[in-house]
């Protein structure tokens, strides 16, 4: 075996890391600014953009969709947008075991604790955070340059979306400014067109996947020629609900109509049941071989299997499912309908 040959063609983490992060900092100097904010009649053109992304790399959409989504928060929450040379992420997961609180000495505010799951902890220049405070959850601004910011090493061991360097963080005594009131993160209705925008990227990550058979697929054979059809039709229907929900946005940004949550929610099971099924059907019309022998394929494959376990899987089901069955969640469905 020529060891020094194989550590050429499978590159390390931290390499795939640094190449995910420079590209980064190229999407943010050249396109961030052009892609346009959820709600602001340019919707489809966003989810267009960040469905690109995945399509060509889903780490690197990762880190994009984060900067975009900062964006457009500090703007729904009456910030000033990030500043050039700036690159942002929000890290608002809740995982059990870890925890970061907010406490005010002097006036100001200093972040202690732990924050799962921050993406582009080392190519980041800001993070928008969620900690608890006394009076409740909130959200902070924080600079990642100050020296009690601490990605921890060894947090991020993840084979599949390892480039988009998602390791936990250790706060100490690092400075944040708070941003909106207590809930105003989760309370805004962005926060709903956000999760679709993850959406989009997880379709352009599927569309990826399906290129390996679409591209190679013996039509003539009629069981590959269905498993090309399924998933045809499975991205097709996935597509189009998420153009719909960008226009049905575009016609409600503040959600006067109370239905982004049920949107979010249904948009998102049916992206990530498109995703699975596209994951699956490819595996099984082409076998082994492309996840052996194609590093592209095999990188798209296991980064999308990662990156849709961001879903919520059964227990979002279970919140769509409660909201269906109540007499608001009824109607909303009705509106949706035939002919509407």
């Amino acid at each position: 075996m020529n060891v020094g040959l194989e550590t050429r063609l499978v590159p390390d983490a931290e390499e795939v890391r640094r190449s995910v992060a420079d590209r980064f900092r190229a999407w943010v100097d050249a396109k961030a600014g052009d892609l346009p904010l959820p709600g602001a009649g340019r919707t489809r053109e966003r989810f267009a953009a960040l469905y690109a992304l995945g399509r060509a790399d889903l780490s690197l959409a990762r880190l994009a969709e984060g900067h975009a989504d900062a964006t457009a928060i500090l703007r729904e929450l009456g910030e000033a947008p990030p500043g050039p040379g700036e690159r942002w992420g929000v890290w608002a997961a809740q995982p059990p075991g870890t925890g970061l609180e907010a406490r005010q000495e002097g006036g100001a505010w200093l972040l202690e604790g732990y924050k799962a799951y921050c993406s582009g902890a080392h190519s980041c220049t800001h993070g928008l955070v969620t900690a608890d405070t006394a009076q409740g959850r909130r959200l902070f601004v924080v600079r990642t340059d100050h020296p009690g910011y601490a990605p921890l090493e060894g947090t991020w061991q993840a084979i599949g979306m390892a480039g988009s360097d998602t390791p936990d963080v250790r706060f100490t005594a690092v400075p944040g400014r708070p941003v909106g009131g207590v809930g105003a993160y989760l309370d805004r209705p962005g926060f709903q067109h956000g999760g679709i925008g993850v959406a989009a990227c997880w379709l352009g990550g599927a569309r990826a996947v399906a290129g390996t058979l679409q591209d190679g697929a013996r039509t003539e054979d009629p069981l590959t020629a269905a498993h090309l059809g399924a998933v045809d039709v499975a991205l097709y229907a996935a597509e189009t609900v998420l153009w719909e929900a960008a226009r049905a946005i575009d016609a409600d940004p503040l959600d006067r109509s109370d239905t982004a949550r049920l949107r979010s929610l249904r948009v998102r099971a049916v992206a990530e049941r498109a995703c699975s099924d596209v994951l699956d059907r490819v595996g099984r019309a082409t076998g082994a071989g492309p996840l052996c022998h194609d590093p592209r394929h095999a990188r798209n494959a296991v980064d999308l299997t990662v990156y849709i376990r961001q879903h919520h899987a059964d227990r979002s089901l279970a919140e769509l499912g409660a909201l269906v069955g109540t007499p608001a969640g009824q109607e909303a469905g009705q509106e949706a309908g035939p002919g509407k």
